[in-house]
């Protein structure tokens, strides 16, 4: 009797706990019921070969379309310049600063420019220096073409320091006259006769 009495009173704590169910629509419970599906079989899984050669084939593709891509917007490649060929190019393009607002800008930028094309013409250090340790560094230097232009080379980086540091604006004559040497010194030293 005292199991009959257990089985009532767990029948109806079940029945108030599932009460809630009362409340759900009949086609809700029946979707629930038709929503369990049998166990499907197992699935084919490639071979690890395959997986690895599908991935390096996609990688292999994606670095063509990188390089393909970087070609294009790098554009057609022309032949290299020499050093005095793409030093008066750099020249021509900072003629524009050639105003009396601009000398300072003009002057270092020349300067820059001759120092480069000499550091790379005759393997000389001329950018770390002042223009006093370069010009005593030309009188010990065994070439015999920049020994040769030292006066030349002198007179202009002089130039260019009182444009550079000098308080004054320089005229457009005198950055003319410098414009004029430097490239007299790049054309007299480079390697090729240039036009």
């Amino acid at each position: 009797m005292k199991a009959c009495a257990g089985a009532r009173r767990c029948a109806s704590r079940c029945a108030r706990r599932c009460a809630w169910l009362a409340f759900l629509p009949a086609a809700v419970l029946a979707d629930a019921a038709d929503d369990i599906r049998d166990i499907r079989g197992p699935k084919a899984v490639p071979e690890p070969w395959v997986v690895a050669a599908v991935l390096a084939v996609a990688v292999v593709v994606a670095l063509c379309a990188y390089v393909l891509r970087r070609r294009r917007r790098r554009g057609p490649r022309g032949p290299a310049l020499s050093p005095s060929a793409r030093t008066l190019q750099r020249l021509d393009a900072a003629r524009p600063l050639m105003r009396p607002d601009t000398a300072r800008a003009f002057g270092v930028a020349a300067s820059e420019l001759i120092r480069d094309y000499i550091e790379q013409r005759f393997d000389v250090v001329a950018r770390r220096r002042t223009t006093e340790e370069f010009l005593q560094a030309l009188l010990l230097s065994p070439d015999a073409a920049l020994a040769r232009h030292r006066p030349l080379l002198a007179q202009f980086l002089q130039q260019c320091d009182v444009v550079k540091f000098a308080a004054q604006e320089a005229a457009v004559t005198d950055m003319e006259s410098l414009f004029g040497s430097a490239r007299r010194f790049v054309l007299e030293t480079s390697e090729v006769p240039l036009a």
